[in-house]
């Protein structure tokens, strides 16, 4: 685990997105046991085998987690933006998100990295 991705965790000013952000690192660390964290962009990124798996990003009302890789995974419609290769999932406050479907996403996404 990275300091730094801890201390910018630490940083988030809004409880609910500081506490978004744990759960998003800990589907992540649960999805892919060996992932690797770093600062990148100043936001938080999680490789695998040295590609990109996963990134948070918080900004004013929004907490913005991206999956990589993720042409192959099946998603609901309108839920994620993005590109087939990566797809991003904005989350506000008022949202809720199902951290097991969003680990599984991130184990089917990761497991050809």
């Amino acid at each position: 685990m990275s300091q730094e991705v801890l201390d910018y965790i630490g940083a988030v000013q809004a409880p609910w997105q500081a506490e978004l952000c744990v759960r998003l690192r800990e589907a992540v660390h649960g999805a892919i046991p060996d992932v690797q964290e770093r600062m990148q962009y100043k936001k938080p990124h999680f490789l695998r085998n040295g590609k990109y798996a996963a990134v948070i990003s918080v900004a004013k009302d929004t907490v913005s987690f991206t999956i990589f890789n993720a042409a192959d995974l099946i998603l609901p419609e309108g839920l994620f933006e993005g590109p087939p290769e990566r797809k991003t999932l904005k989350l506000r406050q008022t949202h809720t998100a199902d951290f097991d479907q969003l680990t599984s996403w991130v184990r089917e996404a990761a497991g050809t990295l």
